[in-house]
């Protein structure tokens, strides 16, 4: 047995087949309980809602495209007087609040790290040491941590790479990080949360 049609076009399609053959073979289906007439009607009342709503989406279309492009224009306009405003006072916050606006925020500085926590080296091969730490629990965010090594028991320490911090799904203060490094003979390494300035620089903790 076949199936009503589900989507739009073929609903329409089949009611329009069903109007033509009813009043084709009226003496097959002489009293249908919905007649010929009234179906005809429904086929029609459906077709102007659908061209209505066709027609209604367009020009929602049409009427965000230009709500946007008012928008854009708007925006503009307020950048270019706010532009304006600032040069005019130098920036002078109270002066700027005057008008809504604020001038430029306080420079602040960055927060050093915390000191990382303990330190392991779980896996060792020759020639390369694999490094395991737990991150601060205190002071600013950490960026990357910068590992260090030297000779026992007192050589001078020097760099041999950087560890960007790893982040788990979860963002978890304290979440273990690890980096493999080169070794060598009676070389012992640390490591030193590091954070960046814009410019570059390094904090150390």
């Amino acid at each position: 047995m076949a199936r009503f049609p589900k989507s739009e076009a073929e609903i329409l399609a089949l009611g329009q087949s069903m109007a033509t053959g009813l009043a084709a073979n009226a003496a097959v289906y002489p009293a249908p309980p919905v007649s010929v007439a009234d179906l005809g009607a429904a086929l029609s009342a459906y077709v102007a809602a659908k061209n209505a709503a066709t027609a209604a989406q367009a020009a929602a279309e049409q009427a965000t495209a230009t709500k946007d492009e008012a928008l854009q224009t708007l925006t503009d306009a307020m950048k270019a007087d706010i532009r304006y405003a600032e040069n005019t006072v130098n920036y002078d916050d109270d002066k700027l609040k005057l008008i809504g606006w604020a001038g430029r925020a306080a420079k602040t500085s960055l927060e050093v790290p915390g000191q990382a926590r303990t330190l392991e080296a779980p896996r060792e091969g020759e020639g390369w040491v694999f490094l395991d730490w737990k991150e601060p629990v205190d002071g600013g965010a950490v960026a990357a941590y910068k590992i260090q090594r030297r000779l026992r028991p007192d050589g001078p320490w020097s760099d041999v790479g950087m560890a960007v911090r790893k982040r788990n799904h979860a963002d978890e203060p304290g979440a273990r990080q690890g980096m493999g490094i080169p070794r060598h003979r009676r070389q012992q390494s640390r490591r030193r949360p590091t954070q960046q300035y814009r410019h570059g620089g390094v904090v150390r903790s």
